[in-house]
């Protein structure tokens, strides 16, 4: 039986220290990729080069135009299908494989599950027991490791539920089912929408709880309300704000996601008058949700 073509996929950005580490794990799995391709949204010949030093085969793609993360990750998808990959394996720079094993963990769950796309969990770079990114089941949030463990215990998967991009194996199937990401997103929610996408196909996907990807944290941009017993998005800087809030009146809008509103509105009208008393927050918050419902995607 014919191995299948596996191609990863990394989207960069002048982080080529980060770079260097994300590579040197995705080559170093027991199951190596067949193909890397890495998009550099800054085309700089230090990772050009870099990419060319692998020990797999590589294409280098260098982008005149920073396509954002949405824009490089369905660059690359497009790529990995045209070389005819069976599977496409997702990075980030600034993330990497836990150990030599994922990529063949990951693989032997797809295929015992019979999944579409199968996800590791995100951990913490500097503290593996705690997840990168905060998982909400309802209204309560995990935030570490055991706790998610807890889930399923004795099994290895958690059905139905992913983080995408981070170490995220899709069939190539499935991205002729899902689609590949909305350039218009460039940063924040283009991994919502895919995930969106995903559950309305109706294929199954999934959590391997045997498979770790690490990710610096980024749990600090939900801000617990209500006594922790919600949370909210407040990301560090105006920019990230932008595309965060903007986008999400955009992917609200779509089918889906309806049944989120009203609970947005309660969680932000909440956070902005309550706990930062920022009336003008509330405002911007508001507008820049308008912008993504009417589809506005002119950047800043």
């Amino acid at each position: 039986m014919t191995s299948p073509m596996i191609c990863a996929v990394v989207v960069t950005h002048r982080r080529p220290d980060d770079l260097t580490k994300s590579l040197d794990a995705l080559c170093s799995q027991s199951r190596r990729p067949d193909h890397l391709i890495v998009v550099d949204n800054d085309h700089d010949e230090r990772v050009r080069d870099l990419v060319a030093g692998q020990p797999i085969p590589t294409t280098y793609l260098g982008s005149r135009r920073n396509l954002g993360g949405a824009g490089g990750f369905a660059l690359g998808m497009l790529h990995a299908l045209s070389l005819g990959a069976d599977w496409v394996w997702l990075a980030d720079d600034d993330g990497r494989p836990q150990d030599t094993e994922v990529l063949a963990t990951l693989l032997a769950s797809a295929e015992r599950h019979g999944l579409a796309e199968v996800s590791p969990m995100i951990c913490d770079l500097g503290r593996p027991e705690l997840l990168a990114f905060p998982l909400r089941r309802g209204v309560v949030w995990r935030r570490r490791v055991s706790e998610l463990r807890a889930e399923a215990p004795n099994e290895d998967l958690l059905p139905g539920i992913a983080h995408l991009f981070n170490g995220a194996l899709f069939r190539a199937e499935t991205l002729e089912a899902t689609g590949v990401p909305d350039l218009r997103m460039f940063i924040r929610g283009d991994e919502t929408e895919i995930h969106r996408r995903l559950l309305r196909t109706g294929l199954p996907f999934g959590t391997c709880l045997d498979a770790v990807y690490l990710h610096p944290q980024g749990g600090d941009e939900f801000k617990p309300i209500l006594g922790g017993r919600m949370h909210t998005q407040y990301p560090d800087n105006a920019a990230k704000r932008f595309y965060t809030y903007r986008n999400r009146g955009y992917l609200q809008s779509q089918p889906g996601m309806r049944k989120l509103i009203p609970q947005e509105w309660v969680r932000f009208g909440w956070y902005f008058l309550v706990s930062r008393r920022d009336p003008a927050g509330l405002v911007e918050w508001i507008r820049l949700r308008r912008l993504g419902r009417r589809e506005r995607f002119t950047r800043p």
